[in-house]
This record gives structure tokens, sequence and C-alpha cells, in this order.
């Protein structure tokens, strides 16, 4: 599985494939998201505290679930070409794994620079997103596959903001 994260972190067409054509990885992906999910909450454990350590671990896990469903339904309806084949399976292992890159977002706690960190890290695990679509789906254009993640983010952040109130709603907001 740790040679599947580095893999997929640097970005290698292979490692996508491998791990979209093994259906006993996808709680290999799950468990990707889980480790990404419980980095990033330490990363911001200091302005989100306990509660938002568990909210961002519940949050993580329900958003791989809705942005793997997103970009199928969307890759294989909108943006199907003769060649596109794939399932749930296959997008929820190539995009949990295309989250890899956020293991380092634990060192977004570091004062000064922990902003930053958390950017780069968000944009390496964009690119790899891209990569992740493209192969997961088939794809022979990666600018079909941005097509696709830029589409899916819009219904996906819209709802992982609803899920992200539901979960952890504002201090003083009517519960």
């Amino acid at each position: 599985m740790i040679n599947r994260m580095l893999g997929a972190a640097m970005l290698k067409v292979g490692t996508y494939e491998e791990v979209e054509a093994d259906t006993k990885a996808t709680v290999q992906a799950m468990l990707v998201v889980a480790i990404v999910a419980l980095a990033t909450g330490l990363g911001t454990l200091a302005t989100g505290g306990v509660k938002g350590l568990v909210g961002g671990f519940v949050v993580g896990l329900l958003g791989w679930a809705l942005w793997a469903w997103l970009t199928f339904i969307i890759g294989t309806t909108l943006f199907k070409t003769p060649e596109t084949k794939a399932n749930w399976g296959e997008m929820a292992r190539v995009l949990g794994f295309a989250q890899a890159p956020g293991v380092l977002r634990v060192l977004g706690s570091i004062p000064g620079v922990g902003p930053a960190i958390f950017f780069i890290v968000s944009v390496w695990q964009l690119a790899a997103m891209v990569i992740a679509v493209r192969q997961g789906l088939d794809y022979t254009s990666t600018w079909r596959a941005i097509g696709v993640v830029v589409v899916g983010f819009i219904p996906y952040a819209v709802l992982m903001i609803v899920l992200s109130l539901l979960i952890s709603p504002t201090p003083g907001a009517a519960q």
C-alpha cells in the first residue's frame, strides 16, 4: 500500500492503472483516505480542535465516496468516449490513492508555512486527481479528465459545505 501511495503521489500512471484493476484495493484506497483525513485533522488541530479532527475524518470519508460517484456519473455520461469503461469501485480506488499527497497536510500546523503547505498539497492532489480520472475512465485526453474534475467539483463543493455544516455547525448557530 505504501508503494502505491508513493507511486500515486509521484503521479505515476502505472500505479493508477494497477489500482484501478485491483478490485481488492478498494479497502486500501479507503485507508489512504482515512490516513489523509487524519493527517489533515492533525494539521488543523490547533484551529479546529478535536471536534474538527473527528468531523474532518467523517467528512473526508464521505467526501471520497461522493467524489467517486460524481466523477463516475459525469465521466461515463457527459464526457464519455467510445473507450470509456468504468465502475464506481474503479473510480473510488484511483481517487482514494490520488489523495496520497494529502499525508503532508499533517505539516499544516507549522507556524508561518502551514497555509502554504496546505495550498501546495491541494494543488498536488488536484493534479493527482486529474490523472486518476483520466486513467480510471480510460481517457486518452487529459483535457477531458480536467473537464470531469471541473464539472464535478461544483456540486461536490456545495454538498461538502452542507455536510460540513451538518457535522460541525459553527459556534453559536441554532442547533
